[in-house]
């Protein structure tokens, strides 16, 4: 068995936090999952990290100093920065692409049933995006985009190689590596080859900014 996933939660409400301890620390299974720190401000979480080399962060988003969007994209911009996942109870659209373009690699709702929530730890820490059902419908179906994004999101993925290019369209269609490489007849060693040098052309830092760009340049 595998070492467990060491989770860092940080929200301002102590009983949200203390909920979300009991759900997670200690869950059995492959990996097992160990609650390591708790914070209560955004302000807090670089020191949290220094302190706990947690792998997956749990973020809420409005918190009295700095809020989750902020911390988030000030942890993801680090070297081997921990995954983030947005816990929140506001899904407004612009909370949810604030907080993925920041770098955060899911985004729940805090409605979420207790083993989904478990479920989307492990898929994060093991390089998969989450988002609830209803979020990933809205992104899908929205189709007003920011001035200037569609042209740069095109430009961007003008370099890109053909195959890049279909993994980059897979990857914002939701699949895991395991499906791209089905799909595309590779490995998957391949298939993270390629997951790997798009996100270094073009500069982003997980496979949910991928797909985003995708969706910029009217791809998904």
């Amino acid at each position: 068995m595998s070492r467990p996933l060491r989770v860092l939660l940080v929200d301002d409400d102590a009983l949200v936090r203390a909920g979300l301890a009991m759900m997670l620390d200690g869950v059995p299974g492959d990996p097992a999952i160990a609650v390591v720190g708790e914070v209560a401000d955004g302000e807090g979480v670089l020191a949290a990290a220094d302190a706990h080399a947690p792998d997956v962060v749990l973020m809420d988003v409005r918190m009295p100093r700095v809020d989750g969007i902020a911390a988030t994209r000030l942890l993801r911009r680090r070297a081997d920065p921990p995954e983030v996942i947005v816990l929140t109870t506001f899904d407004t659209d612009e909370n949810i692409l604030r907080a993925l373009r920041a770098g955060a690699s899911g985004f729940l709702l805090k409605d979420t049933p207790p083993a989904q929530i478990v479920d989307a730890v492990r898929r994060v820490a093991a390089g998969d995006p989450i988002l609830s059902p209803r979020i990933t419908r809205r992104l899908m179906d929205r189709t007003a985009v920011q001035a200037g994004a569609y042209q740069r999101a095109r430009e961007a993925m003008a370099g890109l190689t053909p195959r890049e290019r279909e993994v980059v369209l897979a990857v914002a269609q939701g699949a895991t590596n395991a499906e791209i490489a089905a799909e595309l007849f590779m490995s998957v060693a391949t298939v993270k080859a390629h997951v790997s040098s798009v996100l270094t052309k073009l500069g982003l830092g997980n496979r949910t900014q991928i797909a985003l760009l995708a969706h910029d340049a009217g791809l998904a």
